[in-house]
């Protein structure tokens, strides 16, 4: 009979920890939007930008402006990363506390969750440099079918994977190469590319993105005003 009953047990408390987990994460991404739009709403009224200038800057509806300074949406990585290179500040300052600092460390599971998926996908920011020139480290868990689709990025910007565990696909423009752990590659991520896991198991990735003369556009255009 106790054997029945563990039987029993099992399931429920693997559906409870699963429960508490995604309860866990709704939790961090409140507190990050949070974050994220305090600095964008700081960051916009210290230029005095009304949210259409910074929409228009970005290539952003006002709506999704309102939306990430009220942190009560969850936008894209192309989102934030459209908004954070019209304020001339980067992606890594969108989650960083303001105010230079010689050496950043972030612990383990401290970085910022950007992008999730259904079966347990995770786009994960865990460090990054100062503009002009930003330089963003990446920690990405794709699940089994998982695809992320990324824009172009700005003019220059370079990117460097290498694969920790699985097996993840990448496509770059009309290229696509596949690649196991330990492969790495390096591409242009001023065109559209991709990353994403055809296998049955999770894969895990270190992404590094180069991003050079972050804030040369709002410059050029604060200066024309």
């Amino acid at each position: 009979m106790p054997v029945a009953w563990s039987h029993l047990a099992a399931p429920d408390k693997m559906v409870h920890y699963a429960v508490h987990y995604r309860a866990l994460m709704d939790e961090n991404a409140t507190a990050l939007a949070a974050v994220i739009g305090a600095r964008v709403k700081k960051e916009r009224q210290s230029r005095r930008w009304t949210l259409d200038q910074l929409a228009k800057g970005a290539g952003v509806s006002r709506r999704a402006v309102v939306n990430v300074e009220q942190g009560t949406a969850n936008p894209s990585v192309g989102t934030l990363l459209r908004i954070s290179d019209a304020l001339g500040i980067g992606l890594p300052a969108l989650v960083e506390s303001p105010g230079p600092k010689p050496v950043k460390v972030t612990r383990r599971g401290e970085g910022a969750a950007l992008w999730t998926s259904e079966s347990g996908g995770r786009g994960v920011l865990v460090a990054g440099t100062e503009p002009p020139d930003v330089l963003e480290l990446w920690d990405w868990t794709l699940g089994p079918g998982d695809r992320h689709v990324s824009e172009a990025h700005t003019t220059g910007t370079k990117e460097l994977v290498q694969v920790q565990e699985g097996t993840i696909t990448v496509e770059v423009a009309d290229q696509s190469v596949t690649l196991d752990a330990d492969d790495a590659v390096a591409f242009p991520g001023d065109v559209e590319h991709s990353y994403s896991n055809p296998g049955k198991q999770p894969a895990r990735f270190s992404l590094a993105v180069f991003e050079p003369g972050v804030g040369a556009t709002s410059r050029a255009g604060a200066s024309d005003a």
